[in-house]
């Protein structure tokens, strides 16, 4: 039983759609969308991701905007609860609504509260497609911070008219930061970056041919 700040209890009829009966259950008269949900999944051994809520003609979101979201119970209220059938292993669909919800930007579930009301405001405020939110939160604070300098130096660069060399130093930082770095035994396709300048097994250069041809395999 789930109680609000105030300690006032309501008792609420849960309908699930199928030939199951009506079940009763008591809550909080004040709840949080999320725990409604999760006690009746509870109680009714529903998993708790396939389970949806109507009340009163209108279907319960967890969240709003990155907000959790309240609802107000009252004794006798009814709730149509619906469980969405699991998807059978092996069986393939062709469901356009069920690509383009693949498709669809989600915050991680561990994204700050700031990092997600940010998300819902451009997302339903400003409309933004999914492929900038993407963009937008899939960088780190250290890029942000890299991509906010140039825009901050490359007026005082074309003022100065370096322009082209500051686009050149732009290109090989770019370069030089995405290198990487190899691991213990990892050995480069080049072979002059390479200890002993080694070669990768297969690697087809002139030493080889001179070797195929004095051996008679050319």
């Amino acid at each position: 039983m789930s109680s609000s700040d105030d300690g006032t209890t309501v008792e609420i009829t849960h309908k699930t759609i199928g030939p199951s009966r009506p079940s009763r259950i008591r809550v909080a008269s004040r709840i949080k969308v999320r725990d409604l949900r999760n006690a009746i999944a509870e109680k009714g051994r529903f998993p708790v991701a396939n389970l949806r809520m109507i009340l009163r003609g209108k279907a319960l979101q967890d969240e709003e905007d990155g907000e959790d979201v309240y609802v107000t119970l009252k004794d006798e209220d009814s709730l149509t609860v619906a469980v969405i059938p699991k998807r059978p292993v092996g069986v393939e669909t062709y469901d356009d609504d069920d690509d383009d919800e693949e498709l669809k930007f989600k915050l991680p579930p561990s994204a700050s509260r700031g990092k997600r009301k940010l998300y819902y405001f451009l997302r339903n405020k400003l409309k933004l497609p999914d492929i900038i939110l993407m963009g937008l939160f899939s960088l780190s604070l250290k890029m942000w911070a890299i991509i906010t300098l140039w825009f901050i130096l490359a007026p005082i660069a074309h003022r100065w008219e370096l322009g082209p060399i500051f686009l050149l130093g732009t290109g090989f930082s770019i370069i030089l930061l995405n290198l990487g770095k190899r691991q213990p035994g990892d050995v480069s396709a080049y072979s002059i970056f390479n200890e002993d300048f080694r070669e990768l097994p297969g690697t087809y250069n002139a030493e080889r041919i001179d070797r195929d041809i004095r051996a008679g395999h050319i």
